[in-house]
């Protein structure tokens, strides 16, 4: 399925995030930024949404919503999903790692795949299915990693 980067905000695209059920809050001028990236995942045939996953590059693991705000002092080394959610069935596991790929790809200084999961059922079953571990749990949040074997 081919992975579409949103990269500007007025790409028709963006206009999925009306759907983001985590941080509806987040601003379209946050998710599309030099520090951020929307990835969707496209349907091969239709080019229809699968599923959508937005990402920030941080120099450090946010534990809140907060700290994910907080410009970076550092080069970033971690890339963190904070939101993710699907329109078909095992999409949001392949966006996930077409995701991953892409950022290894073009982002050698990104070192670190962690998530700003909500405390729920839900998100643990995802992650970890997916293969991610608990890194850190914190008052509202919890951080999934990713680890990749090269």
């Amino acid at each position: 399925m081919p992975l579409h980067i949103i990269t500007t905000l007025s790409d028709p695209l963006l206009e999925l995030i009306r759907d983001d059920p985590v941080r509806p809050e987040i601003p379209r001028e946050f998710r599309v930024s030099e520090s951020c990236a929307v990835f969707v995942l496209l349907d091969e045939q239709y080019l229809k949404p699968q599923a959508v996953v937005c990402a920030a590059y941080k120099d450090s693991v946010p534990k809140d919503v907060l700290e994910l705000a907080v410009p970076n002092e550092g080069t970033p080394t971690v890339a963190v999903f904070y939101t993710i959610w699907s329109y078909a069935p095992g999409a949001g596991r392949r966006l996930i790692r077409e995701a991953c790929a892409n950022i290894r790809a073009t982002r050698k200084n990104i070192t670190q795949y962690v998530t700003l999961s909500p405390p729920t059922d839900m998100a643990r079953s995802f992650h970890t299915r997916n293969g991610a571990d608990v890194l850190s749990v914190n008052s509202n949040t919890v951080n999934y990693i990713y680890t990749f074997n090269d």
